[in-house]
């Protein structure tokens, strides 16, 4: 049988095509406010001198409030001599176009806003009202929780920085309120030769779990660590490198080990928005006298039945003899940590929103920052927060595809 050559004709060429590359728009040059917090608590700043320098030396303009990085040991002369402009007014500050805060809006923030403004910060749903969000889609804000902002791998950034500073506060925390000078029972977390270490108990294998573990036993205490999920507990030893006690939540065992420790650590992920209570009153009653507990949770409810919220100026009080210490905002006591480590995540944010022609060609590149919008031009993007409040629920990406 004869095979045919393949038949080539003539005419065919190779032509090369013409590469279509992505047009970007034109740099925008962005206004940028930094108000002074003066709610929640709050002690951070959501933009360093380090990072103000950065972006006044790519063209853009930064106003800062008297004194709004004072919490964190950044004073008006380090802003100013990054490039910044100090103002006094708050109401000048909120004539920026893009407003970055540390702290959730507050009701009279709400009244400073100008129509179209961008305004990125933390969102706590607790403390949302009805009417404060009817006046931020009036006045068509484009609003980003900086706390659901995901990066290019799909973690959120921000919430993993905060929950390290977490875990580590937490031990370094419950160290202090075991000593003698702040009416404990005068135990050495590591404990010395000869002297047995405390046992320190933490609920949730997540990333505040790992690093409360982290430094636990970097001081030389004994870990025990409970979670439900057994791919957590082989993944928290997997990254701490060592073997430690770990168990499923079983309440006989949990009982147990609880009556044995000399600090438990609360850091269960939240089911539905609300942490799960996995230790009763009579748990905690069974606790050594002198014991701490540090309630991570307590933002999102707590885990422990006794746990009640508590301020940064009153941190604990004491329950069965037990000390609590459960207050929402731990990262804020070590605020100019959690001030650069939020400002390394939004300046480069910032820039490429400069690069992007601003935050709307910004949302619409990048999924991990759409994910963040839960206001946008008086539409509500976020399915849980149009819920709650019964407001129309608009999906963003469909948004973003309507002609303009």
């Amino acid at each position: 049988m004869q095979i045919k050559k393949p038949y080539i004709s003539p005419s065919f060429s190779y032509v090369p095509l013409e590469e279509t590359l992505e047009i970007l728009p034109k740099k925008q040059d962005l206004f940028i406010g930094i108000p002074k917090e003066t709610s929640f608590q709050e002690s951070r700043v959501a933009l360093t001198p380090e990072a103000v320098s950065v972006l006044v030396n790519n063209g853009h303009d930064v106003a800062v409030e008297h004194n709004a990085g004072e919490g964190s040991f950044y004073f008006d002369s380090d802003y100013s001599e990054a490039g910044a402009r100090i103002v006094y007014e708050k109401a000048e500050v909120y004539k920026a176009t893009t407003i970055i805060k540390s702290a959730p809006i507050s009701e009279e923030e709400v009244a400073l806003l100008q129509p179209n403004q961008v305004i990125i910060s933390p969102i706590h749903l607790p403390f949302l009202k009805k009417d404060m969000l009817e006046q931020l889609l009036h006045k068509k804000i484009i609003a980003i929780a900086f706390d659901s902002i995901k990066d290019d791998s799909g973690t959120y950034p921000i919430v993993r920085s905060m929950s390290e500073i977490a875990g580590s506060s937490a031990i370094l925390t419950a160290a202090k309120y075991l000593n003698t000078g702040h009416n404990g029972k005068g135990i050495l977390l590591g404990g010395i030769s000869g002297v047995p270490p405390a046992r320190v108990l933490i609920l949730g294998a997540g990333v505040v779990g790992e690093f409360a573990a982290r430094t636990a036993l970097g001081l030389g205490a004994m870990v025990m660590i409970f979670d439900n999920s057994i791919y957590r507990l082989m993944r928290l030893q997997n990254n701490i490198g060592k073997r430690c006690f770990t168990s499923v939540l079983d309440p006989v065992t949990l009982a147990e080990e609880l009556a044995n420790a000399d600090v438990a650590v609360g850091a269960l992920k939240p089911v539905n928005g609300i942490t799960p209570v996995v230790v009763t009153e009579e748990m905690v009653s069974n606790m050594k006298a002198g014991s701490v507990i540090i309630d991570v949770s307590i933002d999102r409810g707590g885990c422990f039945e006794t746990s009640k919220v508590t301020s940064h100026e009153n941190p604990v009080y004491r329950k069965y003899d037990v000390i609590h210490y459960c207050v929402p905002n731990i990262a804020s006591g070590v605020s100019r940590t959690a001030s650069r480590a939020i400002s390394n995540v939004l300046m480069p944010i910032i820039q490429q929103c400069a690069d992007r022609g601003g935050f709307e060609g910004l949302i619409q590149a990048k999924a991990g920052i759409r994910n963040g919008v839960y206001l946008y031009k008086g539409c509500v993007t976020n399915a849980p927060i149009a819920k709650r409040f019964n407001f129309k629920y608009t999906d963003l990406d469909l948004l973003l595809a309507m002609p303009s």
